[in-house]
């Protein structure tokens, strides 16, 4: 999933710190690719000199829940200008940009998308200033309960790439194909 979302993104942009033993989420895998594409592709273009991190947690000695459930976490962090507390939640509606963006770089839905797409997951997105200087852009959805499938429907992982094709209890290669064409 991280490699699909990364993929509009310069090679070598954003520097991925994801422990190998990351959860796995409930999620639509089409919808979290969505949601980390739209954050990092923000933090390139509000951030473009930045230093640009993801790094997860979640599970196990974990602290992270959400409403009194294991959660796994997702953070894009950037060391931008960051944005005036008075402005968070306007970010995340629709047709928003901060007042120095290009006029040639988006409407303003991407964040706003993002979050629809978290919450309709039983999600979380937040911001918050990172230490330093900056934006963190915080990902949280719910542990998956190891419940079987339902049809149409697949559990997405916050792994890298490389660790779930060592897995054994991967699905087909057919079913893990989440991008249309």
């Amino acid at each position: 999933m991280i490699p699909g979302a990364l993929r509009a993104v310069p090679a070598g942009r954003v520097r991925v710190e994801l422990p190998p033993n990351m959860p796995e989420v409930d999620a639509d895998p089409g919808m979290l690719e969505r949601v980390v594409a739209n954050v990092v592709e923000n933090a390139v273009k509000y951030a473009p000199e930045a230093d640009i991190v993801l790094v997860g947690a979640g599970g196990g000695l974990s602290p992270v829940a959400l409403g009194g459930r294991p959660a796994g976490e997702l953070r894009i962090i950037d060391h931008g200008h960051g944005i005036p507390a008075e402005r968070v939640l306007e970010m995340f509606r629709p047709f928003q940009r901060l007042d120095d963006a290009p006029q040639a770089t988006g409407i303003g839905l991407g964040l706003a998308v993002a979050k629809g797409f978290t919450d309709a997951m039983g999600g979380s997105l937040t911001a918050e200033p990172t230490p330093g200087g900056g934006l963190t852009m915080v990902i949280r959805l719910p542990l998956s309960t190891g419940a079987p499938f339902e049809p149409g429907h697949r559990q997405a992982p916050l792994e890298p790439q490389s660790t779930l094709d060592h897995r054994a209890h991967r699905l087909p290669a057919a079913a893990n194909r989440t991008e249309a064409g």
